[in-house]
Order: C-alpha cells, then sequence, then structure tokens
C-alpha cells in the first residue's frame, strides 16, 4: 500500500488516465474528485463489500430453491 501525504487543492495520477484531486478536508474526512474513463468501476468499499455479500446470500438462496423445487418432483 502506498500512502501520500496531500494538501486540499493538489492531485495525483495513476496510469495517465486516473487523477485524484483532494478538493475539501475536514477533522476526520476528507473529500475527493476522480476524473476517470467512464468505463472503469468506482465504487466506496462498503458498497463493494455489501454487493459481494448480497452475491453470497443469492448464491445460498438460489441452491435452497433449487432443491425445494426438485424435492417437489
Amino acid at each position: 500500500m502506498l500512502i501520500l501525504q496531500r494538501r486540499k487543492g493538489q492531485s495525483l495520477s495513476i496510469n495517465n488516465n486516473i487523477t485524484l484531486t483532494v478538493v475539501d478536508t475536514g477533522a476526520d474526512w476528507v473529500k475527493l474528485a476522480i476524473d476517470a474513463p467512464k468505463e472503469i468501476p468506482i465504487l466506496r468499499s462498503e458498497l463493494k463489500e455489501a454487493a459481494a455479500e448480497n452475491q453470497k446470500a443469492s448464491i445460498t438462496a438460489s441452491r435452497q430453491v433449487l432443491d425445494a423445487i426438485l424435492k417437489k418432483k
């Protein structure tokens, strides 16, 4: 993991096509602007984790439904 210190208004570039800019900061928060191509998905980590949990739950539910259907036949 790379840790960088940036001030308000400063940016950093990733792979020549993504730019992160520090827009504002507070005591325990930071506001970032992300300039990236539209085909690159950008998700907050908590949303990515929730999506993974939902996918796991849907797989389990699908198996349970399939088992119930097969038992009825």
